[in-house]
């Protein structure tokens, strides 16, 4: 395996002038430049990355953990978070952790191993022991999803009030049996949204029907089933509220195929107003998520830690809007 010891020797110039034509240092001239990039061709030369990212001071690279690929609501926050970091001079990299703690552990080694300059997470599954003595030392920050009691920066929204505003408007509709599919699996969001629900009812002195609260993934197939189980109840709901849009589309089909009318007969709200909702049959009514100004908030918080790791941990919760469309009355 060539050197670069070898391809100095090759091109007939220094080890310090490969170096420079590396890191694309503007001093180097053109014909140089040429020649070096001859000799890496013809010797197959492959720079030690790792070696490199030691020696500097930054990678220009941060590394966005995703659980998933598949759910759309991760888009317009990737593409906030590409566009403060490109303004910074960063480059965006994605992982997918499958909700798996130990591929998360796996790229928290990418910092340090210093091929990374930080990450931003989406749904930790690292304890919250962990992630706080890991942001002591590496710029890590929470986005959207994130652990309570973990001391390091986060931006997301307030999800219990969202919820609550959710539950509000159609208690406001004259809705007394009102239903709520949520996840089975316990995160922040989720919870905070299930008390927001509750406690919008209890204010509004209308009885928490456990009955009507129906646990499941986060998937349209779910949401159709959950719908179809709820329309079984002794006291059937006359709207649903569900925690995510993905949800609400199954939800809304599986009221279709009982012959159930959405927005007549039963009202449906969803939640992240992804691109889809305003576009499917009926128009979902949903919780809208500042989802671009979420990832560069991000980024900034991120960015931030990189250049002072003893800055202030920061909490930023975004404002929320309800977007009434066709699938309420």
């Amino acid at each position: 395996m060539a050197t670069i010891k070898d391809v100095a020797q090759h091109a007939k110039v220094s080890v310090a002038t490969v170096s420079r034509v590396l890191n694309n240092d503007p001093k180097v001239r053109a014909e140089t430049k040429e020649v070096v990039e001859r000799a890496i061709d013809e010797l197959g030369y492959s720079p030690n990355l790792l070696g490199r990212n030691l020696r500097r001071s930054s990678t220009h690279n941060i590394l966005v953990l995703l659980p998933t690929i598949s759910n759309q609501f991760y888009s317009a926050i990737i593409k906030g978070i590409r566009e403060e970091a490109t303004l910074k001079g960063y480059n965006v990299m994605i992982g997918i952790t499958d909700l798996d703690v130990n591929i998360e552990m796996n790229h928290i080694q990418l910092l340090e191993n210093k091929l990374v300059d930080g990450i931003i997470f989406f749904t930790p599954q690292i304890a919250k022991s962990t992630l706080t003595r890991l942001g002591k030392v590496y710029p890590i920050v929470q986005c959207s999803e994130y652990v309570e009691g973990a001391k390091l920066s986060l931006v997301s929204i307030d999800n219990k009030q969202a919820a609550f505003d959710a539950t509000k408007y159609l208690i406001e509709l004259g809705h007394k049996h009102i239903g709520l599919i949520t996840s089975k699996k316990v995160y922040t969001s989720s919870k905070l949204r299930e008390e927001g629900f509750k406690e919008a009812l209890t204010q509004y002195q209308l009885p928490v029907n456990e009955e009507l609260i129906y646990y499941t993934d986060y998937t349209p197939q779910c949401g159709t089933e959950a719908a179809k189980a709820l329309l079984t109840r002794k006291t059937p709901p006359t709207a649903i509220f569900t925690i995510s849009d993905s949800l609400a589309i199954g939800v809304i089909r599986g009221l279709k195929e009982c012959g159930k009318k959405v927005g007549v007969d039963i009202d449906v709200i969803g939640f992240d107003n992804t691109f889809i909702s305003k576009f499917y049959e009926p128009t979902i009514t949903t919780i809208s998520q500042p989802r671009l100004e979420m990832g560069k908030k991000a980024a900034k918080l991120l960015l931030n830690k990189i250049q002072n790791i003893d800055s202030a941990n920061e909490t930023i919760f975004l404002p929320h809007e309800l977007m009434i469309r066709q699938s309420t009355k």
